[in-house]
């Protein structure tokens, strides 16, 4: 996928270049520049004194030497003073300059610390909100694959609000899941009852098993529908949708955090299975409702289920009109949930 957050040491990042959370100076310091500097070794501070500092906000590329990276791109990040003297100003722009200077170079992969959220102070959640939404702008008209790395558990954190909303949500799902498997129980146990009392006796129908009332017409309307789109597979079900929503492929699958040629093999062949993440992804970039994204993963041979701590999340997005696929993986990866893309 595009974009993927992963819980990583930035130097074992085999991509072509690595960010690092530099100060002014790029002569080196602690958290990860310290770490950067160590692992690439003294040929990398030799050339970084050749830079001339760097001013907040900006970047300078330099050779990753011992790395597994080509490029070491030396991002200056503010610090943290309050919110209220342009640190996100400052923090967007030091994105936009490390992805500009990547593309500059050729990077078809990048990696990134959460710039400024160590020892400069920024809010950790707030410096994830400006990682993702700049990343994923960029990413909306360039072909590239950025990973933001998390070290550890510590070093991540999603708005305060957003957690415990999601995670009452989550609670209250799985106690309706146990809820319903409790009532499900009881009503065997009467039922066997019943028929112990009165031997071969009919079972009184349950009120959920009575089929509503409904008009001729309302059935022929319906059966018609039906009968069109039984046979459709899950990518013909995607393309079909992609044009009633007025969208372009590259719209749709930017939007979904698919790789490009992962969508060439998916309309080229109208059997193709994808996984559960690809195939909510492609649900979510095309905004269904909940009851059209259940039809499409049911194409791809997928449900949702709530006593699956993943698809509770995906609902509560949904249900919540929150569309935004990036946002969404920020919660999964908070929840230690595989994230949405390929």
């Amino acid at each position: 996928m595009p974009l993927q957050i992963v819980r990583n040491d930035i130097t074992k990042m085999q991509v072509d270049a690595i960010v690092n959370a530099a100060n002014s100076s790029l002569l080196g310091g602690g958290g990860v520049d310290g770490s950067i500097h160590r692992a690439a070794g003294r040929q990398l501070l030799l050339e970084c004194k050749t830079l001339g500092g760097c001013e907040t906000g900006s970047a300078k590329i330099t050779g990753a030497y011992n790395l597994p990276s080509k490029y070491v791109i030396h991002a200056v990040g503010p610090r943290w003073r309050g919110g209220k003297h342009g640190e996100r100003e400052k923090l967007v722009s030091c994105y936009r300059t490390s992805l500009a200077l990547a593309k500059e170079y050729g990077c078809e992969t990048v990696a990134f610390p959460l710039i400024s959220s160590g020892i400069y102070g920024y809010p950790k959640d707030q410096a994830l909100k400006v990682a993702v939404d700049t990343i994923s702008e960029f990413l909306l008209e360039n072909d590239m694959t950025v990973y933001i790395v998390v070290f550890d558990r510590k070093a991540y954190q999603i708005g305060e609000k957003l957690f415990a909303d999601i995670t009452a949500y989550i609670d209250d799902n799985y106690v309706q899941a146990h809820t319903d498997s409790l009532f499900e129980r009881l009503r065997r146990t009467n039922e066997l009852m019943y028929e112990d009392a009165v031997p071969g006796a009919a079972q009184p129908p349950a009120p959920s098993a009575i089929p509503p009332m409904m008009s001729k017409a309302a059935k022929t309307v319906s059966l018609c529908e039906a009968l069109t789109q039984i046979d459709e597979s899950f990518s013909e079900m995607l393309l079909r949708k992609i044009d009633e929503k007025g969208m372009t492929d590259a719209q749709c699958y930017k939007k979904a955090n698919i790789d490009r040629k992962l969508f060439s093999k998916i309309r080229s062949d109208k059997l193709y299975k994808p996984s559960k993440p690809t195939a909510i992804a492609f649900a979510i970039a095309l905004e269904l409702p909940l009851n059209e994204a259940k039809d499409m993963l049911m194409k791809a041979g997928f449900a949702l289920s709530h006593s699956n701590k993943f698809d509770i999340i995906i609902e509560y997005f949904i249900e919540h009109g929150n569309y935004n696929v990036f946002e969404i993986n920020e919660a999964l990866f908070a929840f230690d949930q595989s994230l949405l893309g390929a």
